[in-house]
């Protein structure tokens, strides 16, 4: 699982690539920190390279997401692929989060 954060014109990007399992996600909820301190702003979780996402992940990105209501910024999950967005459907996701697919 790889995680690289960028940060352009008060947007923080995260891009996550592999399979945010259980076995990693200890390890990606604390490369994910920098986006929770500045959750204040728009914050973008990148999926076109994740292949899978279970509940460990699911609720790291439900953490995001309360940091962002708490604070005032927004959450944006970017290119989820079908897999991912089946498991948004059927947990509810989908209505938590504004979800966009990039032009390219």
């Amino acid at each position: 699982m790889e995680v690289r954060i960028t940060e352009k014109d008060n947007v923080m990007t995260a891009q996550l690539a592999g399979r945010l399992d259980t076995a990693v996600s200890q390890q990606v909820a604390a490369e994910l920190q920098p986006l929770i301190d500045n959750a204040d702003r728009t914050v973008v979780l990148d999926c076109k390279e994740l292949a899978y996402i279970s509940s460990s992940g699911l609720r790291i990105f439900l953490t995001v997401r309360k940091a962002a209501a708490s604070k005032g910024g927004k959450v944006i999950v970017r290119d989820i692929n079908n897999e991912i967005r089946q498991v948004f459907m059927m947990t509810g996701f989908l209505n938590l989060f504004e979800i966009q697919e990039s032009n390219g």
